[in-house]
């Protein structure tokens, strides 16, 4: 069985390699700049670390989990394009390097070629894949589309926010340890219960995301705390904090989320406080908790032996302790 840190290693190195040979440049020097910026990796990973349960060679799926990571760079650059976002890990987006005619073309090269990259996985699964990869990637539509429309409502409840993050998150981690479950010669009660696992650890993740956005550290976090509340983004946390607050502090929030003009560092300081007198941290850290137990307990399920599970209960473990 291979470490996560030994598979993440193994990918870069594979991903390093990639070479596209096709022209014109200009459609492809983004396409080798995004997957250049590095990354958690961790849906290509967990692919892998899926795969290992069952088989020893993991090199004889590295295309679908390269196929795995190209999509989840795709929209990590169409994300940026939306949001207007300047930079992303720590450096300019394609659309600041480029324009926004390139980047919308590149990352349509992206979807495509992750569908090739996937099409190479073993024949005998090649529909069941490409029917669960195609399906997800709707839903993550479905679910970007869902969060510009919050942009626009003040009435978002939690349980739509989780279905939101859900779609926008956890079915990508989902399929990622489905399919590779699935090539490795998994029964598909195991691939199941895998994909449940999976999204269970996606709705976790996103709500840790959250969380560090409020209460992270910055030099560890890697981008600037406090960035969904100058946006006033629909949050767990947001969305938490009315539902709990009191009518004063409900006003106060309500100052805040509509005022025109004020001072950032003013604004994330108040909400914060009032974040702190309400109690979020805690009642986002037990949806968090709520979510890892019933990760784990799919895993649990998972008919394989109890020491080739430790590696993915470690990504739980780390998950829920992370710092960036």
């Amino acid at each position: 069985m291979f470490t996560a840190s030994e598979l993440l290693e193994k990918i870069n190195s594979h991903i390093t390699d990639l070479q596209f040979t096709r022209t014109p440049k200009g459609l492809y020097a983004p396409v080798e700049y995004v997957l250049s910026m590095g990354g958690k990796r961790i849906r290509p990973v967990l692919m892998l670390m899926a795969y290992n349960l069952y088989q020893e060679d993991v090199t004889r799926i590295y295309a679908p989990a390269i196929g795995i990571e190209v999509y989840h760079n795709y929209t990590l650059l169409h994300d940026d394009l939306m949001d207007r976002a300047d930079r992303r890990r720590g450096k300019e987006t394609v659309h600041k390097v480029w324009n926004d005619n390139t980047a919308i073309l590149s990352g349509d090269a992206m979807l495509i070629l992750a569908y090739q990259f996937m099409a190479e996985c073993s024949p005998s699964f090649l529909k069941e894949v490409m029917d669960l990869f195609s399906l997800t990637a709707l839903e993550i539509c479905e679910g970007q589309q869902m969060d510009m429309e919050f942009e626009q409502r003040n009435d978002v409840a939690a349980e739509e926010y989780l279905e939101m993050i859900r779609l926008k998150t956890a079915v990508l981690l989902a399929a990622s340890l489905r399919i590779g479950a699935r090539l490795g010669g998994a029964s598909v009660e195991d691939a199941d219960r895998l994909y449940d696992f999976g999204m269970q650890i996606g709705v976790a993740f996103q709500l840790k995301d959250d969380l560090l956005d409020v209460y992270g550290n910055v030099k560890v976090f890697g981008k600037n705390i406090g960035g969904d509340i100058l946006c006033n983004k629909k949050t767990y946390m947001l969305i938490k904090a009315f539902e709990h607050a009191d009518s004063s502090q409900r006003e106060q929030l309500n100052y805040w989320v509509h005022a025109k003009a004020f001072q950032p560092v003013e604004k994330i300081a108040a909400v914060t406080e009032l974040y702190n007198q309400i109690g979020v941290k805690a009642i986002c850290e037990n949806q968090m908790l709520e979510y890892s137990n019933r990760a784990m307990e799919s895993l649990a399920a998972v008919s394989v032996a109890e020491e080739k599970k430790e590696e993915l209960k470690k990504v739980i473990e780390n998950l829920m302790h992370r710092e960036v």
